[in-house]
């Protein structure tokens, strides 16, 4: 059901001591909707992923997927493109796919045509040989996002996914991510790259200081600011600061 939520955040706090990185925060992501949580460096949108998938323990409130709190075990089909790439260096790029397929529950002959089939597209069907650490950071890059959405995840969380990528790489990931989307994926969606927010979100929140400055529709959120850019909604909300960097 399109209007169900698959994840909702309710009355979420988080503490690192004294220090209060998100206060009360609230919203939900509908199955099937791409959604955008923005805000900038330091506005608590990993830690937020880090409580809802059960790497810390929330202060108070509740992160739920599915109407439970995250489990590796019970967590379904979920795949997570953390921004700290997290592949083993010295394993064959082939090798680590069809590796990560089998923790997923594929066979090995499936994960193994599916990689094959995977690193054709993208561009690295003469690298299954290799090393990870022989690669360069885009190809790297390319084979993590294989990983995460090795099986066909109902729920993708990708954290910054084109990072790093050239124009081109960009849109093939780009396209490889829609085509998650139009299968029905819920996918949660953090980038600094404003065009891919309005190319890819049906709605969007947007932190400051570990608060909801916006949260909804790209054209509501649009119309409460004289239609102005995604861009310059950001600016108005964070300030001038040629310091901030938002992701």
């Amino acid at each position: 059901m399109k209007n169900e939520a698959i994840i909702s955040i309710r009355d979420f706090t988080m503490k690192f001591g004294n220090h209060t990185v998100i206060e009360n925060l609230n919203f939900e992501v509908l199955r099937g909707e791409t959604f955008g949580l923005l805000g900038s460096n330091g506005s608590g949108k990993t830690t937020t992923l880090r409580a809802l998938l059960g790497m810390y323990i929330p202060t108070s409130g509740s992160l739920l997927i599915n109407g439970k709190k995250y489990s590796v075990e019970k967590g379904g089909k979920l795949g997570y493109l953390p921004e700290e790439r997290g592949l083993y260096k010295k394993e064959a790029v082939l090798n680590t796919m069809v590796y990560f397929g089998e923790l997923k529950g594929m066979n090995r002959l499936d994960a193994q045509k599916w990689s094959i089939d995977y690193l054709k597209r993208v561009g690295l069907s003469n690298k299954t040989n290799q090393k990870i650490d022989q690669l360069s950071g885009g190809q790297q890059q390319k084979v993590q996002l294989g990983v995460t959405i090795i099986n066909n995840p109902e729920l993708l969380i990708l954290d910054e996914p084109t990072k790093g990528l050239d124009p081109m790489n960009r849109r093939l990931l780009m396209e490889i991510i829609e085509e998650h989307q139009k299968s029905g994926a819920t996918v949660i969606f953090v980038t600094h790259q404003m065009e891919e927010v309005e190319r890819l979100c049906d709605r969007i929140i947007l932190l400051k200081d570990g608060k909801a400055a916006v949260y909804g529709t790209i054209k509501e959120i649009k119309k409460q600011f004289d239609n102005k850019s995604l861009d310059d909604i950001f600016i108005s909300i964070y300030g001038n600061n040629e310091d901030i960097k938002y992701a």
